[in-house]
């Protein structure tokens, strides 16, 4: 069976409006289908606990709908929404939404993941999310492309 590599963007969000939640619901379906490649968690203790922290949602009572369920990305906003009693604070979102954009990793791993890709790390990429998706992508090439 084909292990696969998350390629949604922390820094994308779905009509909620609340940045890396398709990235989750995406790791979180594959690795409850048993689809998730091994070096990315679940439902791990970055940006996926940040999301259900700023959302009070508890992590098993997520894992268990999106393994029980098996949800389409609507399906899992809508289950949110009733979650939090039907809406969801825009200041909460916000406070969330900032905290993800803002996070920078170290600068060993920010200097880990730009060699590995080859880029010299000049300090002009800071922020998580794009060291995220340069090692997302960069891992997808080197197993997915060149095998």
């Amino acid at each position: 069976m084909t292990k696969i590599i998350p390629l949604i963007s922390s820094g994308t969000a779905g009509p909620l409006g609340v940045l890396h939640l398709p990235r989750l619901w995406q790791k979180a379906s594959l690795g409850a289908a048993g689809k998730l490649h091994p070096d990315y968690p679940s439902c791990g203790q970055g940006y996926d606990q940040m999301v259900l922290d700023g959302l009070g949602i508890d992590k098993a009572a997520f894992e268990s709908f999106i393994a029980s369920s098996k949800p389409t990305y609507p399906q899992l906003e809508a289950w949110i929404l009733a979650q939090s009693g039907g809406s969801l604070d825009a200041a909460a979102v916000a406070k969330l939404n900032a905290a993800i954009t803002g996070y920078n990793h170290t600068a060993d791993v920010r200097a880990n993941i730009l060699g590995t890709c080859g880029i010299p790390d000049e300090g002009k990429i800071l922020d998580a999310i794009n060291l995220n998706n340069l090692d997302d992508w960069q891992s997808f090439h080197q197993q997915v492309i060149v095998g």
